[in-house]
């Protein structure tokens, strides 16, 4: 290993040229986090609160749809793919959830970027579902509103939630 001293001979402590790599790396991408999280913080105009407020009650709706629909849902992803019945439910249910309790934390502020984290693979298969349907260059097409929504999940994973949030204490 690298052999770091820190001045005195029994201050000698062993490293890994692995070990050092890695806590550069987490290092590195912590303070990339915490640049992006800063700048987001300062750059966060008022109307997108209200963009952010609206993304996550149509993102309620659309969980609540999906949760009347389920069997339709279910019957797309059996259509386009061929992966086995339980993963097209778990899928499904996973889809409700993340568009339910992330609107929720959307609507609220609360954990914002979470929120956009557990919504993120949802729009990202809903895009590739509604791309490979044959009206997809239908007016007002889904996949026009599935790219707009992911790209303002995208937004809010780094902008955060705004001033017009409800505010968790640190305790």
């Amino acid at each position: 290993g690298i052999h770091i001293f820190c001045g005195k001979k029994t201050g000698r402590i062993n490293v890994t040229l692995r070990q050092f790599f890695i806590s550069y790396l987490k290092l590195f991408y912590m303070d990339l986090l915490h640049r992006l999280e800063y700048w987001g913080d300062r750059h966060h105009p008022k109307w997108m609160d209200i963009v952010r407020i609206a993304l996550g009650l149509f993102l309620i709706y659309k969980g609540i749809d999906f949760l009347n629909n389920m069997s339709d849902l279910v019957t797309l992803m059996s259509t386009q793919t061929s992966f086995g019945s339980f993963t097209y439910i778990l899928a499904g249910h996973y889809s409700v959830f993340a568009h339910i309790l992330g609107g929720i934390l959307l609507t609220f502020g609360v954990l914002t970027r979470f929120a956009c984290i557990i919504q993120i693979p949802v729009l990202i298969g809903a895009i590739f579902f509604v791309s490979t349907n044959k009206e997809m260059l239908r007016p007002y097409s889904e996949l026009i509103l599935s790219i707009l929504v992911l790209l303002l999940l995208i937004y809010f994973l780094i902008a955060g939630n705004g001033p017009l949030s409800v505010k968790m204490s640190d305790k």
